[in-house]
């Protein structure tokens, strides 16, 4: 693997695609050792990098170190976060509270689609999709007059063609351009921290059954740099022996990321699987947790 001595002297506020598969092979490696073990200057190595580039890396991508990183995603440290999550669900989040802590700071506006175009998979609906870079690969949208309607990832395992198919295939009569221009802006207001504003709301569309739609409405009161359960998701919305129903809905969240169904763990901490891989989602995890503050 090439040298990256001047990729780590550009501060930039998104990272490249490369610099994601890098954080990927990172993750894969943390998921499989302690956050006590982990052998750094070997591993950098490994990636063809020194243990200052390595560090660095993490740094300016999530602002933790590696170590810190992979403490953020392990196993005693969700349940940590869960031993919390009595108050995360019931608690009420305003407007203009503080930027980093908050997915409500995302000031995210959100309404669902009208049930007749739901029911029609989407017909007579002109939607736009394009493709452009994330801190966790290449972010796949496609959006309506609405807002924001699905977002996906892609990676050198899942191209960008398959990502928008599967985006795509929930609106079957839907009518598709391709404008990665318009996109662009869209993305980096999602993943640009600086770029949150209660001025330019994210708009997203939820696009699904009521059930679905309440499930999606419930996430987006999970805090960064916290976790929930399927379990608890359930009792929220008043359907406590639901679970396994409130794991198919968040399964099929179409708007990634936005509507956080990554901060939705099992009922013992673990990471349980993800639409978009669960290296993503430990990726998305400790990227929230360098957002909320956690220092390396």
């Amino acid at each position: 693997m090439r040298e990256k001595d001047p990729i780590m002297n550009q501060m930039q506020p998104l990272a490249p695609d490369d610099d994601y598969d890098i954080i990927r092979a990172a993750i894969r490696y943390l998921s499989e050792t302690g956050p006590d073990e982990i052998d750094l200057g070997n591993f950098a190595r490994g990636l063809g990098l020194t243990e200052r580039q390595l560090t660095d890396l993490f740094r300016r991508w999530c602002g933790l170190s590696p170590k810190s990183f992979a403490q953020a995603v392990a196993l005693d440290h969700a349940k940590s976060l869960l031993r919390e999550q009595a108050s995360v669900l019931d608690a009420t989040y305003e407007v203009g509270l503080s930027s980093t802590s908050r997915l409500h700071d995302l000031f995210v506006t959100h309404e669902a689609m009208p049930p007749g175009i739901f029911r029609a998979g989407g017909a007579g609906i002109d939607m736009v999709w394009g493709a452009a870079p994330s801190p966790f690969g290449m972010a796949v949208v496609t959006a309506t007059d609405y807002g924001i309607s699905g977002l996906g990832f892609a990676d050198a395992e899942t191209s960008i063609e398959a990502a928008f198919a599967d985006l795509a295939n929930r609106w079957p009569r839907a009518r598709f351009v391709r404008d990665d221009e318009k996109i662009a802006p869209l993305v980096a207001q999602i993943f640009e921290p600086g770029r949150w504003s209660a001025e330019q709301p994210v708009r997203v569309v939820l696009i699904g059954t009521d059930f679905e739609v309440q499930v999606w409405e419930t996430l987006l009161k999970i805090p960064v740099g916290r976790v929930t359960t399927y379990a608890s998701v359930a009792q929220q919305i008043g359907r406590p022996k639901a679970a396994r129903a409130v794991g198919a809905a968040v399964g099929k969240n179409p708007v990634s990321f936005v509507v956080p169904c990554h901060r939705v763990v099992g009922t013992s901490g673990a990471l349980t699987g993800y639409h978009w891989g669960v290296p993503r989602k430990r990726a998305i995890l400790g990227w929230e947790s360098g957002m909320a503050g956690l220092k390396g």
